[in-house]
């Protein structure tokens, strides 16, 4: 069954990729298909003075574009480009920056997000650890079983006015009962000791490879 929503979430993401590219390309083969001369369209918005990837089969750079009701008006040179110049235009200087055109939301976890969004916790933009924490109770108690209370990726010790990662004391304290998963990044997890029963992980257990089990007077914890 898992290499079944595996291969299904591949065949989406390459359909979506597939489908999104080819907008991007038509869109702008139709810009192209306007007569370039007729500079009486004036563009609402300008970028200039950069390094525009077209997307083309060469892969080509311009250096400016005109764009006019979310269309290509005109792509190029930045004086070809400035023809479409108008009272009303939005100038954006690039400053030699590099833009790249690309697609928006092409990272999605579809299945995952149905079947358990309404189980997951983010931590993003949370000013403090003890917010954070408050929360994590707050998640666990809401929580039916067996579902495990998931913090997902997207914060920083640093944005904490505590500075700081939760101690495994802290996740252990939120619930004694109800699973807990905190991911930092993606290079840590911190479980506490209901998780770590649910996985049948015990003093006498073997840490997986690149993990670490920390343990205590009573029961241990763990850390990826």
């Amino acid at each position: 069954m898992g290499n079944f929503l595996e291969s299904g979430r591949r065949d989406f993401l390459k359909w979506a990729l597939a489908t999104g590219l080819s907008t991007v390309l038509l869109d702008r083969g139709k810009t192209q298909a306007q007569n370039p001369a007729d500079t009486s369209i004036k563009a609402n918005l300008i970028l200039h003075n950069g390094r525009i990837a077209t997307q083309d089969s060469q892969k080509s750079f311009v250096e400016a574009v005109a764009i006019r009701d979310n269309r290509f008006l005109a792509v190029g040179s930045e004086r070809g480009v400035m023809a479409y110049k108008g009272e009303q235009t939005q100038l954006i200087d690039l400053n030699g920056r590099t833009v790249i055109p690309g697609l928006n939301d092409t990272h999605t976890h579809l299945i995952r997000g149905g079947l358990n969004y309404n189980m997951e916790l983010r931590w993003d933009g949370v000013p403090s650890l003890a917010d954070a924490l408050r929360m994590l109770k707050e998640q666990a108690i809401r929580t039916p079983a067996p579902q495990w209370v998931r913090v997902i990726g997207g914060w920083s010790e640093f944005q904490f006015a505590e500075r700081r990662m939760p101690t495994l004391a802290e996740i252990n304290a939120v619930s004694q009962d109800v699973p807990v998963f905190v991911l930092h990044l993606y290079d840590r997890a911190l479980l506490n000791r209901a998780a770590l029963r649910a996985l049948g992980i015990d003093r006498n257990s073997v840490a997986p490879p690149n993990s670490v089990i920390e343990k205590d007077s009573q029961v241990l914890s763990c850390t990826k």
